[in-house]
């Protein structure tokens, strides 16, 4: 077996640089806090915007859930905020060259949270439990099986050669003895959790035995959970938060001076998502007329003070090797056009839409509100309702019962999982559609093993969903993250994560 250095497979594997944050302080982000500068110890108040939908890692989907246990659980390898890949629970590994064998070589006396041991029967157990988890339609389709090759050595058999696998590895190491991680979360992260009470907090505290004896910094974190965004807000002028995300470019104003605002990206594609199963929505025309009356550097001179990045496809402009920037510039605003098609649809004279907005982020219902105003210019009358996000969870993804939704949605540092959403079969694929041509290239660029190859087929599936306009993709938001003065060592990551371990108090 060849072994590849961890910066050339990171390099092969997905050649991804993603904006750290930016802060208004000129501190470069992306560089490790001056620890001589940081007093150990302390507690801070971070607001989350949702409830957690799960503690046990493997069962959790919601975005918001992940951010928070990126604190609690690492896999055998865990994200950098350069959107790289980096051993966590492994010390190192080694790929083969055709990509099917992965092999993993464990930290030595590396400790859960209750002070057990971490085997290579547990990292074993925590693969294939996660593979039965996310079933026969996920990445883990293709895991052939899990070897133990001593008590220090697992090896990861593919049944095909996938050089994104090793994303799909920062899955949770659990204890093979807990039978319950919804309950009782033990893992090996820097945080342990102390107590949870859902609909209110989450508070985890220090782990003393985390691999890296100078992390983390704080003593504790309370995770506040506060769903409504003015509340939030509030709070944190009333000095009651230390940190809260997803703020609007008024609202950073308002802080100048109180808090440091670091900028990053939310990582997320966001627009508004169309049920291809709507009768209007059955017709290419009536969704390309919608992308035509959608003018969204409007949206995101007004919402986001411009500061987002405008796309026009299902896939982050950061994870450079795979995003098709000619996709772009297909659809400008032109209501003629979009009267036009509409006209050829059989629709001249538009219809009534229903554009449902999860509450879960404030940027939805101003982006909503803007779009109802834009389509009302092509004749589409739109009705705006807000839904509780567990309830868009359950009725919307899950349900598929809706006209249109405005919401972002994440994936992870594996290409393939912005790309799987929108294959027929998909459980996820809760836009309903449906392309021959983009199912079959996705088969092919999973199987790819050459980067090349691979990024080709990538490019043109998303050239499919722009010409489809399977939905109208408009932006990968700002984020602008208030942080107390006194803190340093706040990181963005190009993935669902708060990440805590550097934070702490400036001595």
């Amino acid at each position: 077996m060849k072994r590849i250095s961890f910066m050339l497979m990171v390099s092969l594997l997905m050649l991804i640089v993603l904006s750290g944050c930016k802060d208004n302080t000129a501190v470069e982000e992306s560089a490790k806090p001056d620890s001589s500068a940081i007093t150990s110890g302390g507690s801070v108040t971070v607001g989350i915007s949702q409830d957690l939908d799960s503690l046990d890692p493997h069962v959790a989907v919601y975005a918001g859930t992940r951010e928070v246990l990126f604190n609690i659980y690492e896999g055998l390898v865990k994200p950098t905020t350069e959107g790289e890949l980096e051993p966590a629970a492994a010390e190192r590994f080694q790929i083969s060259e055709d990509a099917k064998t992965y092999t993993f070589t464990l930290r030595t006396g590396l400790t859960f949270h209750d002070g057990s041991k971490v085997t290579a029967d547990d990292v074993k157990y925590s693969i294939e439990r996660y593979a039965d988890i996310q079933g026969l339609e996920s990445a883990f389709s293709i895991l052939e099986k899990v070897n133990i090759l001593n008590e220090n050595m697992v090896e990861v058999k593919l049944k095909e050669g996938n050089t994104e696998f090793l994303a799909e590895l920062t899955l949770a190491v659990l204890p093979k003895s807990n039978k319950d991680p919804a309950k009782t979360p033990i893992g090996t992260g820097p945080f342990q959790i102390k107590e949870f009470v859902p609909g209110q907090r989450l508070v985890t505290e220090k782990f003393t035995g985390y691999r890296d004896s100078k992390l983390p910094y704080l003593d504790q974190v309370t995770f506040k959970v506060i769903t409504s965004a003015e509340t939030a807000f509030a709070e944190l002028q009333g000095g009651s938060l230390d940190i809260l995300q997803y703020l609007t470019s008024d609202q950073a104003a308002a802080l100048e001076g109180q808090y440091d605002i670091v900028e990053g990206s939310v990582n997320y594609v966001h627009g508004l998502f169309l049920n291809n199963d709507f009768e209007p929505f059955r017709d290419i025309r009536v969704r390309q007329a919608i992308c035509y009356t959608i003018d969204r550097q409007e949206i995101n001179d007004f919402i986001f003070n411009g500061k987002s990045h405008i796309i026009q496809t299902h896939m982050l402009p950061g994870i450079k090797k795979y995003y098709n920037k000619n996709t772009e510039n297909v659809y400008g605003k032109d209501i003629p056009k979009a009267k036009a098609l509409l006209k050829e649809a059989g629709y001249e004279n538009g219809f009534d839409l229903e554009i449902i907005v999860p509450d879960n982020y404030p940027g939805h219902q101003s982006v909503a509100e803007v779009l109802s105003e834009q389509l009302k210019e092509a004749g589409i009358r739109t009705k705006i309702k807000q839904m509780e996000f567990t309830s868009w969870v359950s009725d919307v993804y899950r349900g598929r019962k809706f006209e249109s939704s405005v919401v972002a949605i994440d994936g992870t540092l594996a290409p393939s999982s912005w790309f799987e959403r929108n294959v027929s079969t998909a459980d996820n694929n809760f836009t309903n559609y449906k392309n021959t041509e983009y199912d079959t290239l996705f088969e092919k660029a999973k199987s790819a093993v050459d980067e090349d190859e691979k990024a080709a087929h990538y490019f043109r599936m998303q050239e499919i969903l722009t010409d489809d306009a399977a939905s109208a993709y408009i932006q990968d938001p700002v984020n602008m993250i208030a942080v107390n003065k006194k803190l340093t060592g706040y990181r963005c990551y190009p993935v669902a994560a708060q990440d805590l371990s550097e934070v702490g108090f400036i001595g």
